[in-house]
């Protein structure tokens, strides 16, 4: 399935989404952004879909803002700015609200917005030889949209220095700082992605989404608050058809469905 900007692929449970702009190393407009907001709501409701991949084509994942939609944005009133910037957010915030885990392909560069993919990914892997980079400070702007996916991610005090100095940084820092969770040589990126996902796989459905609920949700409540929910958490999942599925398979040593379908 194809949305001009960005194409979208599914086989089996697992569903690929490919920035699809490589004449502009996959730089975004406008059109992008309505293209990925659409593909991760319908993914939103896919019930056949356990793992979304995101990736760049060609020799690079993103790089950043398209050159004819900055020269468009020169002209914009402050309400259509926002506008704008609001739709990015409404974006990010999909790729990172999925209850489907979403897998980072991480092919080549990525600047600005790109990173932002990047941040809002679960679980990112890059090809070694992959850069990243704040250059919005030298445009006399801030990474603002971006900045919360990335300080979630990364923390202040990479952030500090990385969006104040707006240099670039390899592949190999970027894992050290928590942007990405691996670097691998090229040859090895699809095999690293893979087996990730082979890994999700093996999780109930279910639990994978409520794993991701219980970081978001926990993340910032007190100890008092969070008992109360992560004790419903977990009693609910305990007494689902899929938590019952998954415990009765390993006290019979066996494999529960969601393994048997997904092979």
């Amino acid at each position: 399935m194809g949305h001009g900007t960005v194409r979208f692929e599914r086989r089996g449970a697992v569903a690929r989404v490919a920035l699809n702009r490589p004449e502009v190393r996959n730089a975004f407009n406008d059109k992008m952004l309505e293209d990925l907001l659409e593909i991760f709501r319908a993914v939103e409701n896919d019930e056949a879909l356990r793992v979304v991949v995101v990736t760049g084509e060609g020799d690079a994942f993103c790089a950043g803002a398209d050159l004819n939609w900055m020269r468009r944005v020169l002209e914009y009133s402050f309400e259509e700015n926002y506008q704008g910037s609001m739709r990015l957010a409404e974006m990010l915030r999909a790729v990172y609200t999925c209850p489907k885990p979403v897998v980072g392909r991480i092919n080549g560069p990525a600047v600005g917005g790109g990173t932002g993919v990047v941040a809002a990914c679960d679980i990112a892997v890059a090809t070694d030889d992959a850069s990243f980079r704040f250059s919005e400070t030298k445009l006399g702007l801030a990474p603002a949209v971006i900045a919360p996916f990335l300080l979630k991610r990364m923390g202040e005090r990479y952030l500090r220095e990385l969006f104040l100095t707006g240099q670039r940084f390899s592949a190999a820092r970027a894992a050290e700082m928590g942007l990405v969770n691996a670097a691998v040589p090229a040859a090895e990126l699809d095999s690293s992605v893979d087996a990730v996902v082979e890994m999700i796989l093996t999780g109930g459905p279910a639990a994978l989404a409520a794993s991701k609920e219980l970081i978001r949700e926990t993340v910032n409540l007190p100890l008092e608050s969070s008992a109360e929910f992560t004790a419903k958490l977990i009693a609910r999942l305990r007494m689902s058809d899929e938590g019952q599925e998954g415990m009765g398979a390993f006290l019979e040593k066996r494999k529960p469905k969601w393994i048997e379908d997904s092979e």
